[in-house]
């Protein structure tokens, strides 16, 4: 029987995963190398060798309904897109409402995870730590939940770039970047075209003398601000949308979408449109880069060819002359160096876990990732219905399938992702955020049930199928189930409201809210 659970991180899945432990009465003790939980949402000032890093300005792409935990708001005050400081004082507040901040050993490194020499008939592990000091430890626990993330290692693939090495200027990772401090009256190539490389151009181009963004293969690119001025995931992340990619082929939803944000802005035109189809790739999110492309002041070339002393030469022909910064937007590598090597394998091009969480070659199910994914939404409410499976699977409330099973399903997701995806170092994360969700949620037993809301509560049932899919929805019912889901999800847009509003009037707030009510009633 699970009672002892080791945590490795506190940053959002670590967070989350020690409060489902604690909600399965398990006793969970976390290990955080830092001094500050909030993993990668806590900023400072000089990166850190293998941890997360972000730059100042850095505000997530995710709306607050979209990204918050199922069983707390965050407050109504709060934007609807945050800045990373007001995500760490969430956390805070998450921590001190549900208690957790005595369960995290700050400051403390975890070196090894191993199999415990009972493990065969137990189970259990053996975790090496070590304190700021260098005082090691060993514990042994029951059960150990990785949520170290995925942006630790920065992927520099400077052998991909001849003459690097005669670069006269400077170089760095986006993981170096702090702010465009050093930029002001320089040239600026910025190698990469995700939402790291967007932002760092955007705010480069702003002091520096030209910034040029260098990209292998295009990307499509999306605003934040939808139809009518809502947050884009809550007009997009709905059941309804959800069944229709299931009714209708995808290439029907790529020419629809590929002409709405062309007719935004011709990608063609911007020399932005990419290789692949609008839903082989999860898409950039920037609403300023086409205007920052307008004026001039990015411009968009294609792949590195050469570097020759400050002269960039890119496969077209073209070149870039005195340069003086060249920042790589080039993604990150994934590593858990304190797990020994046989308890992960790969498949492909993804990291063979099942369902992105569990690896299926272990004897006993004692050893899960949490927060290991990446999608078109937050990370927080992933990791929280990771965390929930994991501690009921601990628990043996939930039975894993057998090894063979689970190795085959991995097989098939992995075809699965690669015949959808194309190739990157994002690829072996992908998964479609309704969809994963429903699959895990109904592992656990709290994937709302559409039918039986239909005949019990019609009004919630309108929300939760024409609505966007927040993690409220997973509270409703079964096991963990929170009496104050059914009025968040009534309230999601009235928050919207609020914050876009606070200047204005309350008189006048409440009519906006009660005309938007109005009109939900009326139409659905």
């Amino acid at each position: 029987m699970v009672h002892r659970v080791a945590v490795i991180g506190a940053g959002p899945s670590g967070l989350t995963s020690i409060k489902a432990c604690l909600e399965e009465g398990m006793e969970p003790t976390c290990f955080e190398s830092s001094d500050d939980m909030g993993g990668l949402w806590k900023f400072k000032e000089v990166s850190e060798p293998n941890r997360a890093s972000i730059y100042r300005s850095l505000t997530i792409n995710i709306s607050k309904e979209m990204m918050c935990y199922s069983d707390f708001p965050i407050p109504s005050d709060y934007p609807n897109y945050m800045h990373h400081s007001k995500i760490l004082n969430y956390f805070r507040m998450y921590a001190d409402h549900f208690k957790l901040l005595k369960y995290i050993r700050f400051q403390t490194l975890v070196k090894s995870v191993r199999k415990a020499p009972d493990y065969s008939r137990t189970g259990r592990w053996e975790v090496l730590t070590e304190k700021k000091d260098g005082h090691e430890e060993r514990h042994v626990f029951d059960a150990v939940i990785c949520c170290s993330g995925h942006y630790t290692y920065p992927n520099l693939p400077l052998k991909d770039f001849p003459g690097i090495e005669t670069f006269e200027g400077k170089y760095l990772h986006s993981w170096d970047y702090k702010g465009p401090e050093d930029m002001y009256g320089k040239r600026v190539v910025v190698i990469g075209i995700g939402n790291s490389g967007g932002d760092i151009a955007v705010e480069t181009s702003r002091v520096a003398e030209q910034v040029y963004m260098s990209t292998r293969r295009g990307a499509w690119v999306i605003r934040q601000v939808s139809d009518n001025g809502l947050p884009v995931d809550m007009k997009y992340n709905t059941r309804f949308v959800h069944i229709l990619f299931q009714l209708f082929p995808i290439n029907f939803f790529n020419w629809f979408g590929e002409k709405k944000l062309n007719a935004m802005y011709d990608h063609t035109m911007y020399a932005l449109k990419p290789k692949h189809r609008l839903f082989s790739q999860i898409p950039v999110i920037n609403d300023d880069l086409p205007m920052k492309i307008l004026s001039g002041a990015v411009i968009i070339k294609p792949n590195v060819k050469e570097i020759c002393g400050c002269t960039v030469v890119f496969d077209d022909g073209s070149t870039v002359e005195k340069v003086d910064t060249i920042v790589f937007a080039t993604g990150y590598n994934y590593d858990f160096p304190y797990l020994p090597k046989k308890a992960m394998y790969k498949s492909g091009h993804r990291v063979g876990l099942y369902k992105h969480v569990f690896p299926p070659t272990l004897e006993h199910p004692t050893l899960a990732v949490v927060g290991f994914i990446h999608a078109l939404g937050a990370i927080m409410p992933q990791a929280e219905m990771q965390a929930r499976w994991v501690t009921r699977v601990f628990k043996g409330h939930k039975k894993l399938p057998s090894s063979q099973s689970m190795i085959k399903a991995v097989e098939k997701d992995t075809r699965n992702i690669e015949k959808s995806y194309i190739v990157s170092k994002l690829t072996p994360l992908q998964v479609d955020f309704v969809s994963y969700m429903d699959e895990i949620a109904g592992d656990i037993g709290v994937r709302p049930s559409l039918l039986w809301l239909f005949f019990t509560d019609y009004p919630l049932f309108k929300r939760v199928f024409w609505g966007p899919v927040t993690a409220y929805q997973y509270r409703l019912m079964g096991p963990g189930k929170w009496e104050g889901a059914r009025r968040a999800i009534f309230t999601q847009f009235d928050l919207f409201f609020v914050t876009v509003l606070h200047d204005f009037n309350m008189n006048f707030i409440c009519a906006v809210i009660l005309m938007h009510r109005f009109k939900a009633t009326f139409f659905l």
